[in-house]
């Protein structure tokens, strides 16, 4: 896992991005997610690699790259695919201040471990 932003940025959002390095599709992400890292300074990006973190994948089927988990503190307000395009992501961030309807029970558990390590 590794941080696009420092421990001394304001407490915001975390926002983590389960994606793999031997996908093409994350690979091309990599660049857009830092720089909505960069636009969204109140909030923490976290990139996470889940085959350096397999334990990811023991709590979350992921079926398709990238997936986004968004919470406030301990609360997952988000947890699920997204198309990785800048204006869809934008839109998800600036819309979600409460957990979204029908957030993916695994979204506790891998918040749980994705602040744990």
């Amino acid at each position: 896992m590794s941080a696009n932003a420092s421990d001394a940025r304001p407490a915001g959002r975390l926002v983590y991005c389960l994606c793999a390095e031997w996908c093409g599709v994350c690979r091309e992400w990599r660049a857009r997610f830092d720089a909505l890292a960069a636009a969204h300074p109140q909030d923490r990006f976290v990139w996470v690699d889940v085959d350096a973190q397999e334990a990811v994948l023991d709590v979350l089927d992921i079926e398709t790259f990238p997936v986004l988990l968004i919470a406030d503190g301990a609360t997952p307000l988000f947890c699920g695919p997204v198309q990785p395009q800048l204006p869809v992501v934008e839109r998800l961030l600036q819309g979600l201040q409460q957990p979204a309807a029908g957030v993916d029970p695994a979204a506790q558990p891998l918040l749980d471990l994705l602040q744990a390590s």
